[in-house]
């Protein structure tokens, strides 16, 4: 899993720059993509949660997204509000290192074997 974790499903997001688009979580709006990766099994997005977590931004790995509505320009993840808004705050200073990779890798690796109810926390 944890290499699909950071892969699009949807293989023609690299051809779509999603940058700007409202997120939505599965049970509801959670804030704006602010960056985009496309990177070969390390692609990801940054969203900017705005005012609904006082301007939290966090990481999501692009297997987390499982559509993009280019016509109304939204993109829908597999997490809930609550589990983005655990989730660990994006840390610009760390970059994308391997320890913050991992580290991420747990955090959502959990969640999306939940959600595919395979596991239960």
């Amino acid at each position: 899993m944890e290499s699909d974790l950071w892969t699009y499903k949807d293989t023609t997001v690299g051809d779509i720059d999603i940058v700007g688009f409202k997120v939505e979580a599965r049970d509801g709006d959670i804030g704006k993509i602010d960056e985009a990766s496309y990177d070969a099994g390390a692609s990801r997005i940054v969203v900017d949660t705005g005012p609904w977590i006082f301007g939290k931004k966090v990481l999501l790995p692009a297997g987390v997204v499982d559509r993009v509505d280019t016509a109304n320009e939204k993109v829908f993840v597999s997490l809930a509000k609550e589990e983005i808004k655990n989730a660990p705050e994006f840390d610009e200073t760390m970059g994308f290192s391997e320890d913050y990779r991992t580290s991420l890798g747990r955090y959502y690796g959990e969640r999306t074997r939940t959600t595919a109810g395979r596991d239960r926390l």
